[in-house]
């Protein structure tokens, strides 16, 4: 069961959905939103998506755990729209017939949601908003014996 929207993610809604009789193991990945990131203070997090688009990668990641482990039930949650520090925003619930397929199967769901999943992330602070990947860009450095250009910029 896959979902991508502004929609409250609930822990025991998605064990529910995953319980099964044949599982004798659930794990349950919760991502919440921090009050920090990198030293930057962080007091909220807008997520956009293309649902569409999303719920797709999601579809996808789901059926490929399926194949991968012997899996009863799977929740892959992600929510949009803005979120203060301390709410839900990804779940992974997976039952499996023992932990150790649960607890691979749960950990390789949120890894694949962190690479894949088209969702851009807006953090709010101090200092106002930025767009997560605007401020990951600005970290990375350059290679070696080249200068950085700002787009734009004449000499």
């Amino acid at each position: 069961m896959t979902k991508v929207g502004p929609g409250k993610i609930s822990v025991e809604s998605a064990v529910r959905r995953v319980g099964d009789a044949g599982s004798g193991g659930i794990a349950v990945f919760l991502g919440v939103v921090r009050d920090n990131d990198r030293g930057r203070a962080v007091t909220a997090i807008e997520y956009h998506a293309y649902p569409e688009m999303a719920e797709a990668v999601l579809a996808r990641i789901e059926k490929d755990l399926r194949k991968r482990w012997p899996l009863g039930g799977v929740v892959l949650e992600h929510r949009t729209g803005r979120l203060k520090v301390g709410e839900a925003s990804v779940i992974v619930a997976v039952s499996a017939p023992h932990r150790a397929e649960a607890f691979e199967a749960c950990r390789e769901g949120i890894e694949r949601i962190k690479k894949e999943l088209p969702v851009w992330k807006k953090e709010f602070g101090r200092g106002g908003a930025v767009w997560k990947e605007e401020n990951d860009l600005r970290r990375a450095k350059a290679p070696r014996g080249r200068r950085r250009r700002v787009l734009g910029a004449t000499r």
